[in-house]
């Protein structure tokens, strides 16, 4: 089986790479499959995944592949939104168009859907992706969107982000990295471990402030070390700093660039993670971590309500005491989501986008 997968890869961003490593490895262990990824960076992609992968600027090759595909993939992620970024819309949905004109089978895989602003962007969308064969999205938010944009025709299911179906990584690879990192100081039998992803967007400046203080008072009160993570590198190393430059504790901020399994384990080496990454807030689920998130973005509070929380606060309105008074409750209460339930199911769900997909390959 020959698919193609189409999105935001070979960018160093640890979520969209977490994506494509979990849709391989769920894909893989259903059928023999040869995948080629459009990649921003394909040698990067070729050697972090070990499958194909061809320049997403060079249009003779995204033809080539797409026309001796059994299925196209578009996803996961947030591809089909123009908030972000307009451009990146049109790039997707062409692609998406590309696989139609050659009648490949096409599927939407575990996308978060919108926001989509604009008549002329709104109505592209609704040509192009009611002719798709398969939608599967993240969350019910995607759904009302697709409801709003009236894409009804190809069979459309809720199911979860591909990364929960992801195997939990080893904690001794993390403990391993801040031994190294931290010559000791963060394994300290009484120390509490703070993990903090963080991402400039609009309210930063707002946001890093108050964060700075929420973390400074969690460092004094819990005697606790704070450890920024990065998941996009070098971006995100630099946003750390800009709050630990404020700070008047000493915060750790990770700089390296960290695979999958290397960032998954450790962020479960953290007794509570505080983050604005939606991909490090899934890491805490699929490594039974609680934790607290600050929304700059629809997906962010879709996700948190998907597992019954809510954000602390968005970027240009949460303050200091609802974050630090929030974390000392998640850490008092010594909440983990270990044997969730609600886990598990939406685990079960990120594996039925593989099962699908493989359906409809087998369906031609």
């Amino acid at each position: 089986m020959k698919i193609v997968i189409s999105g935001y890869y070979g960018s160093k961003n640890a979520g969209d790479e977490a994506m494509l490593a979990a849709m391989l490895e769920v894909l893989g262990e259903l059928e023999d499959i040869a995948v080629t990824v459009i990649s921003v960076n394909p040698e990067d992609t070729r050697k972090r995944h070990g499958v194909d992968a061809i320049p997403w600027l060079n249009p003779f090759a995204i033809v080539r592949k797409i026309f001796g595909a059994d299925l196209v993939i578009s996803g996961g992620g947030s591809l089909l939104q123009n908030v972000t970024s307009r451009r990146s819309l049109y790039y997707y949905l062409g692609i998406i168009f590309l696989a139609r004109l050659f009648s490949r089978r096409v599927m939407l895989y575990a996308q978060g859907i919108g926001p989509i602003e604009g008549s002329m962007p709104r109505r592209l969308m609704h040509w192009i992706v009611n002719g798709v064969d398969l939608i599967t999205v993240r969350d019910h938010g995607s759904l009302e969107e697709l409801s709003r944009l009236k894409i009804d025709r190809p069979k459309i299911v809720c199911t979860a982000d591909p990364v929960l179906a992801i195997r939990p990584a080893s904690l001794t690879i993390g403990r391993d990295i801040l031994r190294r990192s931290g010559e000791g100081k963060f394994l300290d039998a009484h120390s509490t471990l703070i993990g903090v992803a963080v991402r400039r967007w609009h309210g930063w400046d707002r946001c890093r402030a108050q964060l700075a203080a929420a973390l400074d008072e969690l460092a004094h009160e819990l005697k606790a070390r704070i450890i920024f993570l990065p998941m996009q590198y070098p971006e995100d190393v630099r946003a750390a700093r800009e709050v630990a430059d404020i700070s008047t504790v000493d915060c750790d901020v990770l700089d390296g660039e960290f695979s999958t399994g290397e960032l998954l384990s450790l962020v479960g080496c953290m007794d509570l993670l505080i983050s604005i990454r939606l991909h490090a807030l899934i890491f805490a689920g699929v490594m039974n971590v609680p934790m607290l998130g600050i929304s700059y973005d629809p997906k962010i509070d879709r996700f948190l309500d998907s597992i019954g929380e809510a954000p602390v606060g968005r970027l240009d309105n949460v303050s200091s005491e609802k974050i630090a008074n929030a974390a000392k409750r998640k850490l008092s209460a010594k909440a983990t989501l270990r044997g969730s339930t609600l886990f598990k199911n939406l685990h079960d769900k990120a594996i039925e986008n593989a099962r699908l997909a493989i359906e409809l390959i087998r369906s031609r």
